[in-house]
């Protein structure tokens, strides 16, 4: 069901991941991205597999949570990986008539898709542990300097915050709408895809309807108390870095060392393990 996907959602604790500095939380986050990409064989890649397995059981977050923030990209991973295991040239494995799979298209395949799942699974970890308000402020504080070239911070980082933050309720509002359309007796699941696309015509319509109600009730809101952008407000919160907050950057630098060390020590080792 669409109400399963965990994409946005905060789930409060009280672990070390949870009492972070948000700016450090955001600049670590970018920083597992670019040592996800420069994984390049399998062995550099278990390292920060390796890491995203620390970093959750650190954070207590249910492994189940995991896997729902993977639904949506299942369709993502299976067509990335298909596509690199019959079009990646190399020694081939396996053929018949056009198709062949080769042993670089494999590993490229499982590389890939690790790397995408590894993606998602680390950038969801920010906004479970994150709360709306502290995500906010961080990224407020990141694009301070911007405010030198009059580009309006605090707005637009309150729009990445309610972005965020309205993800599961729109995806909750959709699955009541098919529910709905469905008690109706509309049928969505049978017929080609130009039938299944006409057949979410009535589920689009009530969710933009419903979205720009939300929109306009929260601008209401945010009027009656006297919102009036980022200029001269104060938080109850002031964000400052602790000793866990260094010592965690300390420690996502020395996995990302190991990956680029594992990147030249693996062909000479490992070299079956290459691409």
């Amino acid at each position: 069901m669409l109400k399963d996907i965990t994409i946005g959602q905060y789930f409060p604790g009280n672990s070390v991941i949870h009492r972070m500095d948000p700016r450090m939380k955001i600049i670590l986050t970018f920083v597992y991205i670019v040592m996800l990409f420069m994984a390049s064989n399998m062995v550099s890649l278990l390292v920060g597999i390796l890491f995203l397995v620390v970093i959750y059981a650190i954070s207590r977050i249910p492994p189940k949570m995991i896997l729902k923030s993977l639904k949506p990209v299942v369709p993502i991973v299976i067509f990335t990986a298909v596509l690199n295991m019959f079009f990646v040239e190399g020694d081939p494995l396996w053929k018949w008539w056009i198709i062949t799979i080769t042993k670089q298209g494999v590993m490229t395949a499982v590389l890939m898709s690790l790397r995408i799942v590894c993606l998602i699974a680390g950038t969801s970890l920010l906004t479970y542990t994150t709360s709306p308000i502290a995500l906010t402020d961080g990224i407020e504080r990141l694009l301070s300097p911007l405010k030198k070239i009059k580009m309006p911070v605090h707005e637009v980082a309150m729009m990445m915050t309610i972005a965020l933050r309205f993800i599961p309720t729109l995806i909750e509002e959709t699955d009541k709408i098919m529910s709905a359309q469905k008690a109706r007796g509309a049928d969505m699941e049978s017929g080609g895809l130009v039938q299944r696309a006409k057949a979410l015509v009535p589920i689009l319509i009530p969710l933009f309807v419903s979205a720009f109600r939300r929109a306009d009730e929260l601008a209401l809101a945010m009027e009656c108390r006297c919102y009036r952008g980022g200029e001269g407000r104060t938080r109850m919160k002031q964000l400052r870095l602790q000793y866990f907050d260094f010592t965690s950057a300390f420690v996502v630098l020395v996995f990302l060392a190991g990956v680029i060390a594992l990147n030249h020590i693996t062909p000479a080792l490992l070299p079956f393990l290459v691409i």
